[in-house]
C-alpha cells in the first residue's frame, strides 16, 4: 500500500532577501496574485502566502538555513510542496511500514511531516482541515472564530 487521499496545499519558494516588495509586486502585477491577509507571521522570516485558486504560493525572503532547523537537511523553510493528507498518524504509520525516513514539526494533528524523494526534493504533508493553505479552511476558520467571539 502507498499513502493515499492526497490533497495539493501549496507549493514553497525561497526567494532572495530584499527582494520582497518586488517580488510582492511580480506575483500581484504580474501574476494577479494577491496576498492572504489572514497568513500567519513567523517571528525572522519575511514572508508572503499568495493565493492561486483554493491553494497557495509560500514564498519565503530566506538565505542559508533558518533558525527553525534542526540541522541544515531538516529545514522547514526549504523549497517543498505540501499535500495534506485524511489522516496524519495513519500516513506516519505508513511511511513507517515503507521504511521511508521522515522528520516532523509539531504534534497531534498539528503535526508536519516533510520526506525527501530520491533526487532530494523535499515534501511536507500535513492534516487536511489544519492549516490556511486551501480556500476551504480559510472558510471553515473563518467561521470558527467568529462563533467563538461572537
Amino acid at each position: 500500500m502507498a499513502l493515499d487521499g492526497f490533497d495539493l496545499h501549496h507549493v514553497a519558494l525561497r526567494i532572495r532577501p530584499g527582494t520582497e516588495h518586488t517580488t510582492e509586486a511580480f506575483f500581484g502585477e504580474v501574476l494577479g496574485l494577491r496576498p492572504d491577509p489572514g497568513a500567519r507571521e513567523i517571528p525572522g522570516i519575511p514572508l508572503f502566502w499568495m493565493d492561486v485558486g483554493d491553494t497557495q504560493v509560500h514564498l519565503f525572503a530566506l538565505g542559508g538555513t533558518s533558525e527553525y532547523a534542526r540541522t541544515p537537511d531538516r529545514d522547514p523553510f526549504t523549497q517543498h510542496v505540501a499535500f495534506g493528507v485524511p489522516d496524519i498518524a495513519a500516513a506516519c504509520a505508513e511511511l513507517d511500514r515503507l521504511g521511508t525516513p521522515y522528520w516532523k514539526v509539531g504534534r497531534d494533528e498539528n503535526r508536519q511531516v516533510f520526506i525527501y524523494d530520491p533526487s532530494g526534493a523535499m515534501f511536507e504533508l500535513h492534516q487536511i482541515g489544519t492549516c490556511r493553505c486551501k480556500s476551504v479552511a480559510r472558510a471553515d476558520h473563518t467561521a470558527q472564530d467568529n462563533s467563538t467571539t461572537a
